[in-house]
């Protein structure tokens, strides 16, 4: 069993929400994810979906691809992936509201998908 080692949050970088007086959606798609499973050492694919409403930040692309590669050799489970991610994003952004779902590939003939929110209280 591989042992799961944090990714660094720190390589996220944010700028300012050219509009944070309005409610908009801004989608991201990461079709090519790539994890390890921590039973087997096998590499795990799927799509990492994130949808989020900013407030006052919206996080850089190139840094968030970053981010996103460095689990490509990290032994972790898609529940604990999918909710790792959306708590470095919210933590970073501290959007209004944000959904990450994680659509992972088929194996072994099943097929999972994991979805995690967050909604800013008040």
């Amino acid at each position: 069993m591989l042992e799961f080692s944090a990714v660094s949050s720190s390589t996220l970088e944010t700028f300012a929400n050219p509009r944070p007086e309005r409610d908009y959606e801004i989608v991201i798609s990461c079709p090519e994810f790539t994890s390890v499973c921590p039973n087997t050492g096998l590499p795990d694919f799927g799509e990492i979906r994130i949808a989020y409403t900013p407030d006052a930040r919206c996080v850089e692309l190139k840094s968030l691809k970053y981010y996103l590669n460095d689990f490509r050799n990290r032994g972790i489970f898609y529940e604990h992936v999918t909710n790792q991610i959306l708590d470095d994003l919210v933590a970073a952004l501290q959007p209004r509201r944000m959904t990450v779902v994680g659509d992972f590939s088929v194996r072994g003939g099943i097929k999972t998908v994991v979805t995690a929110e967050y909604s800013k209280a008040g």
